[in-house]
């Protein structure tokens, strides 16, 4: 099994940047989706950004209401992914989720959340 530490999460005042970290406890040489999920209290997952790795070539995705504020970025050495996030609002208030998928078998990995607050 692979685990997921995930930090960074914490309470930042709208307009304010937070950096999450996502570390996997071992590489996995094959295609491979990482990223992160949130939820906010009495709403639905939702994916906020993903990067897919095949080879040389990586692709990110993001939701709609975060692109152009939040960058997700993967360290190969560590294997830790990082979500910068940048010009927050209160509707990014959610516990954030790490996950790690590898597409040939499909097996999912997830980590435990961290909470993001961002008040008014």
């Amino acid at each position: 099994q692979v685990q997921l530490v995930e930090s960074g999460g914490g309470l930042v005042q709208a307009g304010g940047s937070l950096r999450l970290s996502c570390s996997a406890s071992e590489l996995i040489s094959s295609t491979t989706h990482m990223g992160w999920y949130r939820q906010a209290p009495g709403k639905q997952l939702e994916l906020v950004a993903t990067i897919t790795t095949r080879g040389n070539t990586n692709y990110a995705d993001y939701a709609d209401s975060v692109k152009g504020r939040f960058t997700l970025s993967k360290d190969y050495a560590k294997n830790a992914v990082y979500l910068q996030m940048n010009s927050l609002k209160p509707e990014d208030t959610a516990n954030y989720l790490c996950y790690y998928r590898v597409a040939y078998s499909g097996m999912e990995y997830w980590g435990k959340g961290t909470l993001v607050t961002v008040s008014s």
